[in-house]
This record gives structure tokens, sequence and C-alpha cells, in this order.
């Protein structure tokens, strides 16, 4: 289960190091890596982004919200390999999606990880306090 939050920088073009707790929770060296909600990325160990996709496939393609799901969700997906540092590279196409420049978070999500600006993240973590309360 992906859990915590890392601040984090990019130790090349596009390149970053994912920390070693949530490296843990990947099996293998592969995770694929996606276009998420509010602006983030999702990355996924390859296991259970089958297991989300195989949910998104369920639903019949003649279904209108099944089809911009499917589109959302595998448009922009990619495989990423990681090192044995544990280092991956974002597409830039995922970067400018995120708006991701230098500083960033990488939080966990239970079944998945998230990418996110930095600064996109204190706004949206604030957004949640005020809606939802403090979590604490």
């Amino acid at each position: 289960m992906f859990l915590g939050e890392y601040k984090a920088k990019f130790s090349g073009q596009g390149r970053l190091i994912l920390p070693k707790k949530l490296r843990e929770d990947i099996l293998g060296k592969r995770i694929i890596l996606s276009r998420g909600f509010e602006g983030c990325i999702w990355g996924f160990d390859v296991s259970a982004f089958e297991k989300e996709a195989g949910k998104q496939l369920e639903i019949s393609v003649t279904e209108e919200r099944a089809r911009f799901l499917r589109r959302y969700l595998f448009s922009l997906s990619v495989s990423a390999e990681l090192d044995k540092q544990g280092r991956f590279i974002i597409p830039l196409t995922l970067l400018i999606y995120a708006k991701i420049r230098q500083e960033l978070v990488i939080i966990g999500a239970g079944d998945h990880f998230e990418i996110w600006d930095n600064k996109l993240w204190e706004k949206h973590l604030r957004e949640i306090e005020r809606d939802y309360g403090r979590v604490s």
C-alpha cells in the first residue's frame, strides 16, 4: 500500500527518484504512469494498473461515460522502467499536463501514488481541509 508524502526534485531532464518506501510496494522494475484527476500524475504498480484498467473495461463501450473514462485513462498512460537507484523518466506530455516544473511532491494514495507540482498540491490540500475539515 502506497503511503506518505515526499518532497522531491528532478535528478535530470524529467528524471525522478521514487522514494524507497514507495519502491518497496512495486513488484518488479516497471510502473505505469497515467494522467490523474485534479492535475496530478498517477503512478501504479503494473498489477494495480491492470486491476484498475479491468474495472474500466468491464463497462460496456456502448456507454458514453465508459468511453470517456477509457480515453482519459489510457490515452496518456505509459510504462516506465525503474533503474537500480529507483529513477524513472516522466514523459514531457505528463509533465505539461500536471504543470510540474521543479519542486514536486509524491504522495501515497493507497493503491497508487501521485506526483504533484508542490504548489498545486498545497492548494489542493487546503481545499480538502476547508471542505472536509482538517485531516490528521
